[in-house]
Formats: structure tokens, C-alpha cells, sequence
């Protein structure tokens, strides 16, 4: 088992060495990537084919201002991808705004034949922007309050609920000894009972009783 774990360990930090390996050297070269538009016809005409898509102008003066304005997107966003997905602070999320929005005009330039782009995609980003920019305040109020001001919610949500079930053990205790109390004076008023009924007052009393009528019988059976 241990030699399992073992080797399993080893595949995985080969596995992430070698993709932070690629990303290292994307960002290396990515401001060469980004230069790659100066190699591109500047025909009107021109086309690109790449592994069977072809691509022309799409509506701006040639191929390669089409590829400068595109790799002018793309690269920031794969390196903003890549800072999302690495990123260890609370606040990464926030990181998706800009994200989405190379996003949505990469999107536009590609599908839309407008004369104009990065015009419109202000608006598509508004409904991300309610959704993420409230979910990181509330996160960073959490934070504040915990290491600045040092309440810690969580600390006195567990402690209310210790409360509470410290509580709730009492009243079962509670009950519980009500229960005993009033099994221990049922038992009480049986004994009570069975005093007065098995007293020596009372076992006295019908000796004479029982003397009392066999004098009677004994008398009667004399006449």
C-alpha cells in the first residue's frame, strides 16, 4: 500500500511539474506570440489556413491586423487564466470580470460583422458583475471581521450550538427526574397502603372481631 501511495505521489507531482512547466514557458513566450501578426499577409485577399479552418479578414483591412487585434485578446486572456487558476487569495474570484471580458470580445470579433467592435460587451459583463463583485464583499467582510476585528462567526455559531444542546440535555435531565419523582411517590403512596392496611392497629382490631364472633357461636351453640 505504502509503495502504491508512493508511486502515485510521484505521477502527480510529474503530472503538475510538467503542465507548470508549459505554462512557464507560454509566458516566457507569449510576447513573441503576440508579434506573430507582423508575419502575416498584409493582401486584402489573404487567408489563413489552420488544421482546416480558414481564416480571412472577418471585416477589418487585412489578415494580419484581423490576427493582431485577436492575439491582443487572446494572450491576456490566457494569462489571466492562467493567474485564475493559480491564484491563492481570497479574492481570485474578482479575476473572472476582466476574464469574461476578453471573453465576449474575442466573441464579437469572431461572430459579429459589426463595423465596430468592443462596443456592446460592457453590458453582457453587468450580470457577472452583480453576481461576483457581492460574493467577494461577503467574503472579505468575513475576513475582516475574523482577523481585523477578530470575531470569528464560525467560532459563535459553534458555541450557540453548544449552548443549545447543553440546553436540551438539561431538559432532558429535568425530565428525567421528574419521572424518578413521580415513580418515587407512587411507590410512596403503595407503601402508605400497604401500612394502613397491614398496621398493627389494624391487626388488633380484627383479632377482637374474630374473638367477639366465635364467643358468639360458641355461646349459641351452648342454648
Amino acid at each position: 500500500m505504502k509503495t502504491n501511495s508512493k508511486t502515485n505521489i510521484r505521477k502527480d507531482a510529474k503530472r503538475r511539474f510538467f503542465i507548470e512547466s508549459l505554462l512557464v514557458i507560454f509566458i516566457i513566450i507569449s510576447p513573441f506570440i503576440y508579434r506573430i501578426h507582423e508575419y502575416v499577409s498584409t493582401e486584402p485577399d489573404a487567408t489563413l489556413n489552420i488544421l482546416g479552418f480558414i481564416i480571412d479578414a472577418n471585416g477589418f483591412q487585412n489578415l494580419s491586423v484581423y490576427i493582431w487585434f485577436l492575439l491582443g485578446k487572446l494572450v491576456p486572456l490566457f494569462l489571466l487564466l492562467i493567474w485564475f487558476f493559480t491564484c491563492k487569495h481570497w479574492w481570485y474570484h474578482i479575476i473572472l470580470i476582466p476574464v469574461l471580458m476578453y471573453a465576449f470580445q474575442i466573441y464579437e470579433a469572431i461572430y459579429f460583422d459589426n463595423n465596430y467592435v468592443d462596443t456592446e460587451n460592457i453590458l453582457w459583463l453587468l450580470p457577472v458583475c452583480m453576481v461576483i463583485i457581492p460574493f467577494v464583499y461577503f467574503i472579505r467582510i468575513k475576513l475582516y471581521d475574523k482577523y481585523v476585528l477578530g470575531i470569528d462567526l464560525e467560532a459563535i455559531d459553534a458555541e450557540l450550538e453548544a449552548l443549545k444542546s447543553d440546553s436540551n440535555i438539561k431538559a432532558m435531565s429535568d425530565a428525567t427526574v421528574q419521572e424518578k419523582d413521580i415513580e418515587n411517590l407512587n411507590q410512596e403512596s403503595l407503601a402508605d397502603e400497604l401500612d394502613r392496611k397491614l398496621s398493627t392497629r389494624k391487626i388488633e382490631q380484627a383479632s377482637k372481631q374474630f374473638q367477639l364472633r366465635l364467643q358468639n357461636l360458641l355461646s349459641f351453640s351452648k342454648k
